[in-house]
């Protein structure tokens, strides 16, 4: 007998690989060992992905200082991390969708006569919200290593490396708390607000634990995280606008294109 997965020879009584560590598997396939396999692989306490979690909360340091720093078997790696997160974030905007569509209405809380405008902004949002993630992290990442300018420990990809461990770990953290609030009655108008406040007070407590700031310091670095991504805001937009103006072939073409009708 053989391992399936490294095709070592094994004995009778092997229950694992002693080259690979592969558990031996000895009978078919049935329901009750696909949801024990499952149990094993997901809801373990010594689960990688649960450990990720976990301990992105307890001690954020240690999950991205460990990965930069060359220890790749400890913590689920950021791609993986963060592919899971989107694929979560995708069974959440199903649930939604099917369930509670009512909850995406910001009719309450924008000016008469824009609802119709922020409902779709909110529905292309959440329909989009992989793209989205993806987008923010090498902006988030470049606007981090700007602000860390006298941290030279890290490198902009490794800056990158810190945003995908974070804004998975936003998002991740946010799914369950969203849903059980729409079923309570409440709409993403309610939440957003609670959602932006996690996600600056988790991002600068990552940020903190990282590079071992005071409160004073990170105060001060949040602040100036804002100061530097308005910035870069201000400028996207602008050459945006120049893009277009370009696309269109001139100013005044522009102006009718983007004209509400």
């Amino acid at each position: 007998m053989t391992c399936k997965n490294c095709k070592t020879n094994l004995t009778d009584t092997d229950l694992y690989c002693k080259n690979c560590g592969g558990k031996i598997i000895k009978n078919r396939l049935t329901i009750s060992n696909l949801f024990e396999n499952f149990s094993e692989q997901f809801l373990n306490y010594d689960n990688k992905f649960l450990q990720t979690f976990i301990c992105l909360f307890t001690k954020p340091e240690d999950v991205i200082g460990s990965y930069i720093d060359g220890t790749r078997k400890k913590y689920v790696n950021p791609i993986s991390f963060f592919a899971i997160t989107i694929t979560l974030a995708g069974l959440q905007m199903f649930f939604i969708s099917k369930f509670f569509p009512e909850g995406l209405d910001l009719t309450d809380f924008v000016a008469e006569g824009q609802a119709q405008m922020s409902n779709k902004w909110m529905k292309n949002m959440f329909e989009y919200q992989s793209i989205v993630l993806m987008s923010f992290i090498p902006l988030y990442a470049l606007v981090s290593k700007i602000v860390f300018f006298n941290k030279k420990k890290y490198n902009y990809t490794e800056h990158l490396v810190m945003f995908l461990y974070i804004l998975s770990q936003n998002s991740l953290a946010m799914i369950l708390p969203t849903l059980i609030a729409l079923a309570l009655g409440f709409t993403m108008g309610n939440i957003t607000l609670y959602t932006i406040m996690f996600q600056i007070g988790f991002s600068a407590y990552c940020l903190k634990r990282v590079f071992d700031l005071s409160l004073k310091g990170i105060v001060l670095k949040t602040l100036l995280f804002f100061i530097v991504g308005f910035a870069l805001y201000i400028i996207l937009v602008i050459l945006l606008i120049l893009i277009m103006i370009i696309y269109y072939g001139g100013f005044a073409e522009f102006a009718k294109a983007v004209k509400p009708t």
